[in-house]
């Protein structure tokens, strides 16, 4: 039999090379440019001193958090029409967005937060499959940097995030689970699976789907253990990261 082989040569467990730029944005509270592979994402987190109307007119207390999220025309081989030029923006970005706004509130605490918005962008300069499973993983980091900011100004009493987050992508590619699929993976996969969970290991959302196939409980406990162990792997390597940020403040 032959041996399988994924089209970039990892092992099947083995993450696309992660790269983290700090300080990207300069104007926004926290940024970074979250590379997953040839997959490149700017992530950035501003603060904005006041929430939304609704949140005064319904008595809620605390802050807010809302993510937007866009694929930048050139971040694919054909053009990607600007969702401006359209009208409206459409499904899959309105699924992406709320999916990282719902992420990173799974962490926050938000009454914590202060009576300020944090507005988290995240823009594909570059698309490789896993997008989402980017941003959200740089979501997390951006939040941090901003947040230490207002700690280090004294306009908040303590750190409102409980935890990290962070998300990963893992699939059925050739009758094999893998992780961390890029898009050649991904076009062809049997079974997608995006999972986002907290530097503890509790999960805050899985989402998968059979393209045009079935799987069975045993192919999908694989998925979530190879998933849980990579996403093990970018808590890490996003602790390593921000240890080495607030250090050189």
């Amino acid at each position: 039999m032959a041996s399988f082989s994924r089209p970039d040569g990892r092992p099947p467990d083995q993450l696309r090379p992660i790269t983290i730029e700090a300080n990207i944005a300069p104007y926004a509270s926290g940024s970074v440019l979250m590379g997953f592979g040839a997959t490149r994402v700017i992530c950035a987190a501003t603060i904005e001193p006041k929430v939304p109307a609704w949140m005064k007119q319904q008595g809620v207390k605390g802050g807010w958090l809302t993510a937007e999220y866009s694929m930048l025309p050139y971040s694919t081989l054909d053009r990607k029409q600007r969702d401006i030029a359209k009208g409206k923006l459409d499904g899959r970005t309105v699924e992406i967005q709320r999916l990282i706004g719902r992420s990173l509130r799974a962490v926050i605490d938000l009454q914590k937060l202060g009576e300020n918005t944090l507005w988290i962008d995240c823009d594909v300069l570059q698309a490789d499959g896993g997008t989402r499973t980017a941003s959200i993983t740089g979501a997390y980091l951006a939040t941090r940097l901003a947040i230490q900011k207002l700690l280090d100004a004294k306009k908040l009493a303590e750190n409102p995030l409980t935890d990290s987050v962070a998300a990963i992508s893992v699939g059925l590619f050739d009758g094999h689970p893998v992780l961390d699929l890029n898009y050649i993976e991904d076009k062809d996969a049997a079974v997608d699976f995006n999972v986002v969970m907290t530097g503890q290991g509790k999960f805050v959302e899985v989402q998968g789907t059979g393209e045009e196939t079935t799987f069975s409980q045993e192919e999908l406990d694989r998925l979530l253990v190879l998933a849980r162990a990579g996403l093990q792997k970018l808590a890490d390597i996003q602790s390593g990261f921000l240890a080495q940020q607030l250090l050189a403040r």
